[in-house]
């Protein structure tokens, strides 16, 4: 007994186990798109997980916008090549951009590490549209789709692919979508909040505040299940055969080696296994589909060669 409490008063005078030091003293965070939408919103999530883990120091943000990316990923590339310390977050709607904007740089320029969420796309008017449900939305693209200007990203990503495909499923050519592309969540937000638009399609997460106050009216969701928590239709419970949905992820620099590779997939990897992230995928309402690795990218290698299909199928490549 006596032993025990002589250990055990030694114990408290030693020294505090030092904190695990981090895995990166400072990460320099690329986001091809304005504040505000979704791939701002994925990133500064990450940032919020790995501090709250204690995995990075630092981090460093800097947001350039415009035409789904390509105006931004040309700078990640050429200022950023071989920086073993580079995260940029992008996604489906980059592997549209290329190929829409016929950019010399694309997605395929940079270093795949993981993908992270998948968010189905939700079809809203502001609350004080004469479009009181998704058939009169339906009704009003078979008339005269011109006349049916609808807010989302940039030209050619997931947006404005999916207006295509419902422009397609009421019988009309998806050329004749007016479409008003955005770089960013907020811009796409204030338009149709200011009647500027008939509606807007975007990830439910870049609407929900607004959805959540009663400014806009949700229509439907294009995934293949309803989003959990929102008991919104999908667009196929509504008699519209279309499904569509838009991945995130987040990528490095090209020229890193191998080891700079692997240390950013460790760094994703614990991201993502956090109680942080955790809560952050259910406020959001994104649906996990982590892949990290090489697996990751050859899914994104049959993503582009699929997406050149649609676009062209849909006139918009």
């Amino acid at each position: 007994m006596l032993g025990l409490a002589g250990l055990a008063a030694l114990a408290a005078l030693l020294p505090a186990p030092l904190p695990a030091a981090p895995l990166f003293e400072s990460i320099f965070m690329f986001v091809p798109a304005a504040p505000g939408g979704g791939w701002d919103g994925t990133a500064r999530s990450l940032e919020k997980a790995a501090r709250d883990e204690g995995l990075v120091g630092s981090f460093q943000f800097e947001n350039v916008g415009g035409a789904a990316g390509m105006v931004g990923l040309p700078r990640f590339v050429n200022q950023r090549k071989g920086a073993g310390n580079a995260l940029m977050v992008g996604g489906s709607v980059m592997v549209g951009g290329g190929i829409t904007n016929k950019s010399p740089v694309t997605i395929r320029d940079v270093t795949p590490l993981a993908r992270l969420t998948e968010e189905a796309g939700v079809i809203v008017v502001p609350a004080s549209s004469a479009i009181r449900s998704f058939k009169d939305l339906e009704s009003a693209l078979k008339a005269n789709p011109k006349a049916v200007s609808v807010a989302g990203g940039s030209a050619g990503g997931t947006d404005h692919i999916l207006l295509g495909m419902m422009l397609r499923a009421v019988g009309r050519n998806p050329r004749e979508a007016a479409y008003v592309a955005f770089a960013g969540g907020g811009p796409a937000n204030a338009a149709i909040l200011g009647g500027q638009v008939t509606a807007g399609i975007s990830g439910y997460s870049e609407f929900a505040e607004q959805i959540k106050a009663g400014r806009m009216r949700p229509l439907a969701v294009s995934g293949s299940v309803r989003i959990p928590g929102v008991e919104l239709p999908t667009l196929r419970e509504q008699g519209m055969d279309v499904v569509a949905a838009n991945w995130r992820g987040v990528f490095g620099a090209p020229g890193i080696s191998t080891a700079q590779r692997d240390a950013l997939i460790q760094l994703v990897t614990r991201i993502h296994a956090s109680a942080s992230w955790k809560d952050i995928l259910q406020q959001r309402k994104w649906t996990d589909v982590f892949l990290a690795g090489d697996a990751f990218g050859k899914e994104l290698a049959a993503d582009i060669a699929a997406t050149e299909t649609v676009l062209k199928d849909l006139g918009l490549a």
